[in-house]
């Protein structure tokens, strides 16, 4: 992929209605061969371009998902201490420590997984500020050298970079060091048209009027100030339930339905409700 437009074409094929910062974007990763930290809110497509990057690429794709106490046993590597413990007591006072920190007895965890994996993956680091600021520094090697260091047995670089993907919804900052050692973008929510162009692609049986009423109706919510305002995603499950009724008209009992696919909180359900779902339908 030579140019900014034959990765907008390439993002298009694989289901992601990418627009031109985006494509530069890409294009900007794949030259410079840096990791990409991908910021919005939530729910407005940043796992699913890792998804998309890796069917474009036709890589694998390698799935690290944050939270809270995530450490290096579980993100980086570990060891079989229970392989260990047998080969111990199998050996008996001829073992050393040496002997069972080797090759055999390393368990890959996600993160070690995509550095020796070949062809290379897409790495996808998803929700990184979930996981604590210790969690951080752990990453700072792999980002900025592309090598994991293990002290049993001494630095595993990649032969071919990964392309590394990290998300994040903004609910903590993250910290300059990882910041450096990222190209960065900012997804917020489409804009109307876009997001029009994201539900035909993924329903193209609904009706483009109905299609535009979903677009409305979840741009208004954005503006309710919700505890769990829609994203894309909560767009298109509407959008396909919807679809099932397309044809047979839409009473405000059936938009009360298909709303489930939307609205996630009892608070946001109540606001809706005192707000009026007739009104909202018909914005």
């Amino acid at each position: 992929m030579d140019t900014c437009d034959s990765w907008s074409q390439q993002l298009n094929q694989a289901g992601y209605v990418a627009d031109d910062i985006l494509a530069a974007v890409c294009y900007a990763v794949d030259r410079l061969r840096r990791p990409l930290l991908v910021e919005g809110p939530a729910g407005v497509g940043k796992t699913f371009l890792a998804k998309a990057l890796a069917q474009c690429l036709n890589k694998p794709l390698v799935r690290l998902q944050c939270y809270e106490g995530l450490d290096a046993s579980q993100a980086l590597y570990d060891w079989n201490y229970a392989k260990q413990l047998l080969a111990a007591h199998s050996a008996g006072t001829g073992s050393s420590v040496d002997d069972l920190y080797g090759e055999g007895y390393l368990l890959e965890r996600p993160l070690l997984k995509a550095i020796r994996l070949r062809p290379s993956p897409v790495l996808l680091i998803d929700e990184v500020e979930r996981a604590d600021e210790e969690f951080e520094a752990l990453l700072l090697e792999l980002l900025g050298e592309f090598q994991i260091t293990i002290p049993e047995i001494g630095t595993i670089a990649a032969q071919e970079p990964p392309w590394v993907l990290l998300t994040s919804n903004r609910s903590r900052d993250l910290s300059d060091a990882l910041r450096r050692r990222c190209l960065y973008l900012w997804l917020d929510y489409p804009t109307p048209e876009r997001e029009l162009e994201i539900i035909h692609r993924h329903v193209p049986r609904l009706s483009l009027e109905v299609a535009q009423r979903v677009v409305r109706a979840a741009k208004t919510l954005r503006g309710w100030n919700l505890l769990k305002p829609p994203g894309l995603a909560e767009s298109i499950d509407w959008a396909k339930l919807l679809a099932e009724f397309d044809g047979d008209g839409y009473s405000e009992m059936t938009v009360r339905w298909t709303l489930s696919s939307v609205l996630k909180t009892q608070d946001d359900w109540a606001l809706v409700e005192s707000r009026g779902i007739r009104a909202l339908w018909t914005e």
